[in-house]
């Protein structure tokens, strides 16, 4: 098989299509056009040490839907932002944590993800952040893995806990009396992934921010909260029912994005008798290596993982 110059996306996909045992299967192809970027100012009020520390990842501005989410932050709006994929959705509520930790450093924010990884990952983010920036600002995960000793120090001067659902509805609310400083101080909460809290499940969860709310009301704290999902179609309603609460829609995504093309492919038919078709394993081999031997980044997805272990091999 031929090999190809690094990145040169547009003539792996153009050979593809040349190839007629490939074209033939191509029952749909639609191509996207690229979109530049919009952008907004840096908000006055954000401090100079966060300034530095975006300066510092070649950040000077911001795109127009992280400016209008941080904006409402600032204004105690409740807001839920739906933008795609790496559309920095993470600095709609980073900065604005950070900027209420750095001018209040008793302040408090709990930052709630499905899954575990998502958690360590965000730690991680805020923790290079906060460090760039210069700032002393104590985040950590609390769930399963968290070892006792730890637990104790996040529940005490945790400025930032990243938890889970379950977390919070098993080990956080009711031994609220342990989480004081969290309840008294609390100023943002976080709910990323919104779209993952649906049927019983979203049920559940809208019940378990109902307690939490209910438990910041008693220890005297009003946070704001910040919901970020995928794009779905009713993100506002699903917000308003999940939070029991009125949200504001940030779905103007600013963020820039390549050309795209979005092929539908059937395996070829192998018998016309009985309209048997190849396998879709062989056809997404053959769709993906081409682009892996171009040094694109490529992700092909299995069904199940005995069909990933195949394509591997």
């Amino acid at each position: 098989m031929r090999t190809y110059a690094p990145l040169d996306t547009a003539t792996v996909l153009r050979d593809l299509l040349e190839e007629p045992s490939i074209a033939r299967g191509v029952v749909h192809h639609e191509r996207i056009p690229p979109r530049e970027a919009v952008y907004a100012d840096l908000p006055r009020w954000l401090d100079p040490r966060l300034r530095t520390a975006l300066a510092a990842r070649g950040i000077d501005r911001l795109y127009s839907h992280q400016a209008e989410a941080m904006e409402a932050v600032r204004a105690h709006e409740d807001v839920v932002v739906v933008t795609p994929t790496a559309s920095g959705k993470t600095l709609c509520y980073a900065l604005p944590t950070l900027q209420s930790i750095a001018e209040d450093p008793a302040a408090r924010a709990l930052f709630l993800f499905p899954t575990k990884a998502l958690g360590q990952d965000q730690v991680a983010e805020i923790g290079a952040l906060s460090q760039a920036a210069g700032l002393t600002i104590a985040a950590a995960c609390y769930d399963g893995d968290t070892p006792a000793p730890i637990r104790s120090t996040v529940r005490a001067a945790g400025q930032i806990v990243v938890t889970n659902p379950d977390m919070l509805n098993s080990a956080i609310l009711p031994h609220h009396t342990k989480w004081f400083q969290l309840f008294e101080q609390l100023r943002i909460i976080v709910i990323d992934e919104l779209h993952t809290y649906r049927g019983l499940f979203g049920s559940h969860v809208a019940n378990v921010l109902r307690r939490l709310y209910r438990l910041c009301r008693h220890y005297g704290s009003n946070p704001v909260v910040v919901c970020c999902s995928a794009t779905i179609g009713n993100p506002a309603e699903l917000a308003r029912i999940l939070t029991g609460r009125p949200t504001r829609l940030v779905d103007r995504n600013g963020a820039p994005s390549g050309e795209r093309h979005i092929l539908l492919v059937d395996p070829p038919i192998i018998d016309g008798a009985t309209g048997t078709r190849g396998s879709a394993l062989t056809l997404a081999e053959r769709w993906a290596l081409p682009f892996l031997r171009a040094g694109r980044q490529t992700i092909v997805f299995g069904r199940s993982r005995m069909a990933v272990e195949i394509l591997l091999t």
